[in-house]
């Protein structure tokens, strides 16, 4: 097995391709190893020292280093975890569990949806992050930053120049987006 890896914005942050399936649909974040517990390949990856964060996307895994690390000896020691939890055929995740999108939406909540899924996501997923929908509210829109997104320094900037100027131009009721609090 062969993982590739890729810098992120967020230099705290490396994307790794193991060439397989990772998620077969949506995406997981955790923050933490409490946060972990149905995650057999993110408990692996909290249990390494300097591991503070890890994200799952459909074909890749983000994971961020603590402040006061740094990757020349994490990230060898992250690609061995990886190789070893996917060569010996283990879980991802204990039970797959997709994320339920509120079957109510009304028709702007719907359009911002599929808006961020179908033009955002794609986008940041190849920076090894995702930004999640949270909720549409008096002109504002609330997402969540996750993976590489999280604490990266030009989060503000995709958020503001490009998520917000392309909802604002295909959505007018959409006054600003800002970060929703996790």
């Amino acid at each position: 097995m062969f993982i590739q890896t890729e810098t992120t914005p967020n230099p705290a942050t490396i994307k790794f391709l193991p060439g397989v399936s990772v998620l077969p649909q949506g995406s997981a974040d955790f923050r933490s190893t409490e946060s972990a517990q149905n995650s057999p390949l993110a408990q692996r990856l909290f249990a390494l020292d300097g591991v503070s964060g890890v994200f799952f996307g459909r074909d890749f895994v983000s994971v961020t280093k603590a402040e006061n690390k740094d990757w020349t000896s994490l990230k060898t020691l992250v690609l061995h975890a990886l190789m070893e939890h996917f060569t010996m055929g283990l879980p991802v995740m204990n039970e797959v569990t997709a994320a339920a999108e509120n079957a109510q939406d009304d028709e702007i909540t719907a359009q911002i949806r599929e808006l961020i899924d179908t033009r955002v996501r794609p986008m940041v997923a190849m920076d090894g992050g995702d930004i999640v929908f949270d909720r549409f509210e008096d002109g504002v829109v609330y997402l969540h930053m996750r993976g590489a997104c999280a604490g990266c320094p030009s989060s503000t900037a995709t958020l503001k120049m490009g998520i917000e100027k392309m909802l604002r131009h295909y959505v007018p009721e959409v006054r600003e987006v800002v970060p929703a609090e996790d």
